[in-house]
């Protein structure tokens, strides 16, 4: 089922009070909620309903007209049972069921929580329990509690909407776990980048053909966010106090890719392969020098960030799809992919956000290590702060051809060779009220503070 992408967002305090209601109602009624809630917060500094894939609310017109008046509107995802499936397409905020039956309508009777592996989470919360659906199946759900009259489920999806689990053959899986070991060790490093972003490309339309659209998708970023935090010291740190719960990375927000403007199309088309479709533009002014495509898959859920140098006029164009001329002159996305390779090649992610607690992930991490930088966003409804950036080698090769280009001094040549550059980061983010959008000015911000050419933080 396709969903509506908006690309206008505003704060959708009427259905984060309506949603918010029913949770506290749910803690009322299940306890082991409220230990998990507990748990989330004080082991891996997360906040429980970020987690929450759907709830479950006796259906009747009352709760029926709440959920239209807040913003919901029926999705027409596959439900069992006569449910009837309502998401809002304008907030970030879990899908509601209405479920028929003998229920007073408006109570609450269940939640779905969103985890990466249903196993993992069994394991970590000491649970027995069996999980419909077969292994790597695109929804997979496993009952972890049950009271009087609401129960409490594990939800894993991989690129599916729907709320039915699904059972299907061994080769299903075995495709997929092929598609993946693909994706991992294709061709990233070389000279030839254009080659090798022409086989990335040709690589995802195969993985779409063999897996199906939104499978791939899934596929390709759980590798790409595995590949982050092999090289990224806060991303193991955070998710490893998210694996103590079992969760994984059920928590991520947006990924972010940089691209030099050669290959910036080609980045595009792989995404767009992939099932992502524009959202919001990002133009942070010409003395940024810099602009993003924001894009979302909806059906898994992802969204991303296409981070690119770009100049005022150029952003009035189609600046995705009709190519960006080659230029001597390297904004700091430029630079960054000019000392360490494109995001869907060598680099890798530039960073991954996690919805967090803010101000316990931002103490948290810092208690085991993890500098966090200032917030470039503190709203009431977004907060969003980088950790520090993890600083890698850069290349003799690379460094020459940035000396061949004059594109930097000898001092920032010299300190590259010396200390490296910063290369990905762990975005530490908190939503409220439903807003689901970014900070345009401020983003623009934080970009000028990782400019690589800056020299690094005293020790």
């Amino acid at each position: 089922m396709s969903r509506r992408i908006t690309s206008v967002w505003e704060c959708q305090p009427a259905a984060d009070a309506l949603v918010d209601g029913w949770w506290q109602e749910l803690l009322g009624v299940a306890p082991p909620l409220v230990a998990l809630e507990l748990a989330a917060f004080e082991t891996a500094w997360l906040r429980l309903p970020d987690l929450v894939d759907h709830l479950v609310i006796g259906d009747g017109t009352q709760p029926r007209q709440r959920l239209v008046a807040a913003g919901f509107e029926a999705s027409g995802d596959e439900t069992a049972g006569g449910d009837t499936a309502y998401r809002h397409p304008g907030a970030v905020l879990p899908a509601v069921l209405l479920r028929q039956g003998n229920a007073p309508a408006g109570q609450v009777l269940g939640v779905g929580l969103k985890v990466e592996r249903i196993a993992a989470f069994l394991a970590a919360q000491e649970i027995a329990a069996e999980t419909a659906g077969s292994p790597l199946a695109p929804l997979r759900v496993a009952r972890v509690w049950a009271g009087e009259s609401v129960e409490i489920t594990a939800v894993e999806r991989r690129g599916c909407t729907g709320f039915v689990p699904v059972a299907e053959a061994p080769e299903r899986a075995i495709a997929l776990l092929g598609g993946m070991e693909r994706w991992q060790a294709r061709l990233r490093q070389g000279l030839d980048v254009g080659a090798a972003m022409a086989e990335t490309l040709a690589l995802a339309r195969r993985l779409v053909d063999e897996l199906g659209q939104d499978r791939a998708a899934w596929a390709v970023f759980a590798v790409e966010r595995a590949n982050w935090a092999r090289r990224n010291h806060a991303g193991r740190v955070q998710r490893e106090r998210q694996d103590q719960l079992g969760f994984g990375w059920a928590n991520h927000d947006h990924h972010t890719f940089r691209s030099s403007r050669e290959h910036f199309p080609t980045l595009i088309a792989i995404l767009e392969t992939l099932g992502f479709v524009p959202r919001e533009r990002f133009y942070a002014g010409s003395e940024a020098g810099w602009g993003a495509q924001v894009m979302a898959q909806p059906a898994c859920e992802l969204a991303v960030f296409a981070d690119v140098d770009l100049s005022p006029e150029e952003i009035e164009g189609d600046f995705g799809h009709v190519g960006l001329e080659r230029r001597r002159e390297l904004g700091t996305i430029g630079l960054w992919c000019a000392l360490h390779g494109e995001s869907m090649l060598a680099a890798g992610l530039h960073h991954v956000a996690a919805r967090l607690a803010f101000d316990a992930a931002t103490a948290g991490l810092t208690r085991h290590g993890v500098g966090v930088m200032a917030p470039f966003s503190d709203f009431p409804f977004l907060r969003q702060a980088f950790t520090e950036g993890e600083r890698w080698g850069v290349t003799p090769e690379r460094l020459e051809i940035l000396r061949r280009m004059g594109a930097v001094d000898d001092a920032a040549l010299g300190r590259f060779a010396a200390s490296g550059a910063v290369g990905s980061h762990l975005e530490n983010i908190e939503r409220n009220q439903g807003f689901g959008g970014f900070n345009q000015q401020r983003v623009s911000d934080i970009i000028r503070r990782t400019d690589p050419r800056l020299p690094p933080p005293a020790a």
